[in-house]
């Protein structure tokens, strides 16, 4: 979802959290196949280029991430920022 708004211009700002934080871990989300659609790594890419993906602090803690971990790009943030990215003026927030 996020990489087709990204495609059609929409600005992004992608959040993954629980399991997904691993998806921002180089080499892991090339390890996921899933039928029917693109690799995930070059869903991520392509929202990288236009906006920015962010990792949910609390779960990158869980998983012992930091963003050194993390491909070029990626910054870890806590749900103070989520708050305040999503509260702004004009913001459209879609959970898909």
């Amino acid at each position: 979802m996020a990489a087709t708004a990204a495609a059609s211009g929409v600005e992004v700002s992608l959040w993954l959290t629980g399991d997904a934080s691993w998806m921002a871990v180089p080499g892991r989300a090339e390890r996921v196949e899933l039928p029917h659609a693109a690799p995930l790594r070059d869903l991520v890419d392509a929202v990288l280029a236009t906006g920015t993906v962010t990792v949910c602090g609390q779960c990158a803690a869980r998983r012992d991430l930091s963003a050194a971990d993390l491909i070029e790009g990626v910054v870890v943030r806590g749900a103070a920022a989520f708050v305040e990215e999503v509260m702004a003026e004009g913001v459209q927030a879609l959970v898909y």
